[in-house]
């Protein structure tokens, strides 16, 4: 059934042509359920605890609107007439039918206007609006056909229980098991169609099975105390929800309503037997439909929270390669003079050596060590290049077992030409216990090179800032020691290495220790305040653990502790 357009004019009558063709196709499916469905009749009502045809029009009145009602007005009065046999007179049937057609338009308006039903049930609140609406559109109909048959002397009042329970419980089982399928078989249409792999379909079998053995427990066997089988229902319906979300337990419940409807017919119960039975299948619909809802819902959750956490994992890759380019950016001066520093050197070796080699009976001994130098001074600046270009380099993250001395010393190649532009000493912690062998030493770490080497730079450079900004006494640079310094230590603490960049500088304020590494920390007036949390936002991803040990002024200690390839968990 689809929305038909307005009816004036040549577009609202095309409009009008295209809509009867399905108006009428669905008429046809209401009679044929309405014919499996229909068991009893009583004072002329097709009081029957099944009406799976109207189960169907609800699902189109919700998605097309008011006019889709017309589909339950003729389908009531042809069933009446063709499936019913019915002995009421023509102005009872068309009332029967307007009453019925008036409340279920109204209910689904109600649920779909004024409550913004989503007919697709992908929440809890949809499915319970849904029910909510068949079961008052239901009762609305019971009592006013009641009413209406005890007015015209039709009905009465002994008859009013064994008319409106079975017609209550038949319209709202109708809505409850089939109006769920019909709309979701609608959205599965509409997002390009069913597709049923072996897999599902051996699923499906099974499930089938397990049915058909319950209910036989249940009806087929023909014992009297069947009810107390009937919970075994809820075992494949409840799995099929768990498997399959809302879809799963839709299918489920309508395969369950179809063969009791099957068994208990075929068996010679009553109405109130079946009554009886179809109340309990209202309690099992229900449970069905709120575990498959709630699955889908747990299911979907778990989707925007994965692809939430996928777009943050971007933004935040993005922000540390930012944050690299700004790290370098801040260093470029240096960077420049530390290229250009041995670029000139080797310019004026190579002269040199021209100069030998022009003159006759030069040195070529001494041409051919100034041509060396001059090699070694090129190579120098083509080091400081291609670690500054892996540095910036643009890629996913690679996990390779890292060598610690080998790492340092990129940092320290990298970070050295800014720190001694400052005035900064920037070198590894050589004492008795930390030395060079010991360093060479250390247990391999895991992880992705340029984003650790990022983390130290971060540090570095920071230590250089701070030194550089604060205030220091005349003669400062000239005391025991040397200038001003920064120390780069590492040292092995099974199962991790722990790497400890050590200052002389300031110290950090108290007010900002405890909150360095949350986002917009900063105690630099142009700083944004995200360097040190995405240092540690990527020491945490590669399981390590990265702190502030020491904010005293001259004695300013950052740690970070990151596993060994030993301990590091894959992935």
């Amino acid at each position: 059934m689809t929305r038909p357009a307005t009816p004036a004019g040549p577009d609202g009558a095309a409009g009008a042509l295209r809509a009867l063709p399905v108006g009428l196709a669905a008429v046809v499916v209401y009679l044929g359920l309405e014919w499996l469905g229909f068991l009893h009749e009583v004072k002329g009502l097709p009081a029957t605890p099944w009406n799976p045809g109207l189960g169907v029009v609800f699902a189109l009145i919700v998605l097309d609107g008011p006019p889709a009602a017309a589909v339950l007005f003729a389908g009531i009065v042809l069933a009446e007439v063709l499936v019913v046999d019915t002995a009421l007179s023509w102005p009872l049937v068309v009332a029967v039918a307007a009453i019925e057609t008036a409340c279920y338009a109204a209910a689904g308006t109600v649920a779909l206007r004024l409550f913004r039903l989503d007919v697709g049930l992908a929440r809890l609140r949809d499915v319970l609006l849904l029910l909510g609406a068949g079961l008052a559109g239901a009762a609305l109909v019971a009592l006013l056909l009641t009413l209406l048959l005890i007015g015209f002397g039709e009905l009465g009042v002994q008859d009013v229980l064994a008319t409106t329970v079975p017609l209550l419980v038949g319209d709202v089982l109708g809505i409850a098991v089939i109006t769920p399928l019909t709309l979701r078989l609608v959205a599965a249409r509409r997002k390009g169609g069913l597709a049923f792999g072996a897999g599902v379909v051996a699923e499906a079998a099974a499930g089938a099975l397990v049915i058909a053995a319950c209910l036989w427990l249940v009806a087929a066997s023909g014992r009297p105390d069947g009810f107390k089988y009937f919970h075994l229902l809820a075992l494949p319906v409840v799995a099929a929800a768990v498997r399959h979300g809302l879809d799963g337990a839709c299918l489920a419940l309508a395969g369950v309503q179809l063969g009791l409807v099957a068994l208990l017919h075929l068996h010679g119960h009553d109405v109130r037997a079946f009554t009886e039975y179809q109340a309990l299948m209202g309690v099992l619909t229900a449970t069905g439909l709120v575990a498959g809802v709630v699955v889908g819902e747990r299911r979907t959750a778990e989707t925007l929270a994965r692809a939430a956490e996928a777009r943050a994992k971007a933004k935040e890759a993005e922000a540390a390669r930012a944050a690299r380019f700004s790290l370098v950016s801040s260093m470029a001066s240096a960077l420049a003079h530390e290229i250009n520093q041995p670029m000139t050197a080797a310019r004026a070796l190579a002269r040199a050596a021209q100069h030998i080699v022009q003159t006759p009976g030069g040195d070529l001994a001494r041409a051919e060590a100034n041509l060396a130098n001059a090699v070694a001074q090129i190579d120098q600046a083509g080091t400081v290049i291609r670690r500054m270009r892996d540095f910036l380099r643009r890629g996913a993250p690679v996990r390779e077992p890292i060598a610690v001395a080998a790492l340092l010393d990129d940092v320290l190649a990298i970070a050295g030409a800014d720190a001694r532009a400052h005035a900064v000493e920037v070198a590894l912690d050589l004492s008795a216990d930390l030395s060079a062998d010991a360093i060479a030493d250390l247990p391999a770490i895991a992880g992705d090179r340029v984003q650790l080497q990022q983390v130290l730079l971060n540090l570095v450079r920071n230590a250089v800032e701070a030194i550089a900004a604060a205030p220091r006494p005349p003669g400062d640079r000239k005391r025991p020691g040397g200038l001003v310094r920064i120390a780069v230590a590492a040292r092995s603490d099974p199962p991790r290495v722990e790497i400890a960049v050590t200052d002389n500088g300031p110290g950090v304020p108290p007010h900002l220790a405890a909150h360095l590494f949350e986002p917009l920390t900063t105690s630099k007036d142009d700083g944004l305040g995200l360097g040190l949390a995405i240092c540690a936002s990527i020491v945490e991803a590669h399981g390590g653990h990265i702190w502030l040990q020491s904010s005293a002024p001259g004695a300013t200690e950052f740690r970070v502790a990151l596993p060994t390839v030993a301990t590091t968990p894959s992935g």
